[in-house]
């Protein structure tokens, strides 16, 4: 019988475990190449420039950046469990770090996004408050067994889209008060509205919603597991999940069976160049097949990310050269390049106003990146700008996380595991 998987807890009781296994460096290469794609997103934000759409040059300039929550998420249960090894309290530790992090979205980048001091109208529970509440979630999963955790991830992502019938008159029905607010927060997500609080309070805008989140990262400290193997084992096991991610979801999705509620289709023949009945284009075949669900996260939109992320793995860790070397630099220190981007990006973004329109325009000083109005006529740039000014802010933030990382290596203050 094959022993099983033991927590992280266990092994950090065993010292000579917790040596038997280096670093991996897969995890550094792959967290750090998604940051790089999410700065794409984020300096689309500011350029104006639509989230996806009928143009494929700009949907896939949204399209890549969907593997970013993906990764962060998983790979952050990966990283807690390989914590817990080294360490032991991971509990306590996931507790702190997490409501660390829904302090920061709340706050810090609340202001950074938005560059104004509006808080009463507006927050949004972002990508780090996802983290922050999955971590949480987490702090009391990690006393089961990893095998155990790993189940009760999967199912999470697997069958919360069960609801898919009921969801879309449920969000409808949701009126005020803590019901409505609770059905938002894990379930529904923003697209109820955002969250009123009483006596004027914040309205809180949730972009990820919490449910398929809690499972991700479940499912990432279990792989925890596998990446403590030994290389030929681990990298068998990682293409094999990979690929058998994928192959499910070119399955379900391609015959709409299960896990999006928004079924793809090809334009009839007839509608080719003719509107929408939302006066939009028809969007072509092969992207509204590749245009899952990520509001909530259904199950094709991680099938269609995390399964990638996951074959890759081996080939990340035969990765090697200065590029290799700039994304474990940014893979290293993501929290840090996280808060550091925001506002670089938002910054940059004020100088290209004052340069193109000879002004700072003031939208770019609304509740971004869920409650701004659309951008103003003349102000969306060209897609070549966006990528130019991704770029600037790549060479930036590498002098700057190059620097932190540095820091970190030499010394072992306590608060700068908190960032």
């Amino acid at each position: 019988m094959r022993p099983a998987m033991r927590g992280p807890a266990e092994l950090a009781a065993d010292p000579a475990a917790a040596e038997r296994y280096p670093r991996v460096a897969s995890i550094d290469v792959l967290r750090g190449a998604v940051m790089v794609l999410m700065a794409i997103d984020h300096v689309r934000v500011y350029s104006g420039v639509p989230a996806g759409g009928p143009a494929p040059a700009v949907f896939f300039t949204r399209w890549i950046t969907h593997f970013c929550a993906p990764a962060f998420v998983f790979l952050a249960g990966t990283s807690a469990y390989l914590y817990g090894r080294r360490h032991g309290l991971l509990s306590r530790h996931l507790l702190l770090r997490g409501l660390w992090l829904i302090l920061l979205e709340l706050t810090v980048l609340r202001l950074f996004w938005t560059f104004n001091l509006d808080f009463a109208h507006y927050e949004m529970a972002g990508v780090i408050w996802v983290l922050g509440w999955s971590m949480i979630a987490l702090a009391g999963l990690s006393k089961l067994r990893a095998g155990l955790v790993g189940a009760i991830g999967i199912a999470i992502i697997a069958l919360h889209n069960l609801l898919d019938a009921t969801a879309g008159g449920l969000a409808e029905s949701l009126g005020g008060g803590i019901h409505a607010a609770l059905w938002k927060i894990f379930y529904i997500g923003f697209f109820a509205g955002p969250i009123e609080g009483p006596g004027g309070s914040p309205s809180l805008t949730v972009l990820y919603a919490l449910i398929p989140w809690i499972g991700v990262m479940a499912a990432g400290y279990a792989f925890g597991a596998i990446v403590t193997m030994e290389p030929t084992r681990r990298h068998r096991l990682c293409a094999g999940i990979g690929l058998g991610a994928i192959a499910l979801f070119l399955v379900l999705r391609g015959f709409n069976l299960y896990g999006d509620p928004r079924p793809w289709s090809a334009p009839p023949a007839a509608a080719s160049g003719s509107a929408a009945p939302d006066g939009r284009p028809p969007m072509p075949a092969l992207l509204s097949f590749l245009n899952t669900t990520k509001y909530p996260a259904s199950l094709a939109f991680l099938l269609m990310t995390l399964g990638p992320i996951l074959a890759l793995m081996p080939l990340a860790e035969r990765l090697r050269g200065p590029f290799a070397r700039v994304l474990t630099t940014f893979g290293r220190v993501p929290l840090f390049f996280y808060l550091l981007h925001i506002p670089l990006i938002h910054g940059l973004a004020l100088v290209v106003s004052r340069i193109r329109q000879g002004r700072v325009d003031p939208w770019l000083f609304t509740n971004h990146p869920m409650g701004n109005p659309h951008p103003p006529e003349g102000y969306v740039w060209p897609l070549p700008l966006l990528y130019l000014v991704w770029g600037i802010a790549i060479v930036l933030l590498f002098a700057a996380c190059r620097w932190f990382g540095r820091i970190k290596a030499r010394r072992r203050d306590g608060w700068l595991s908190y960032l």
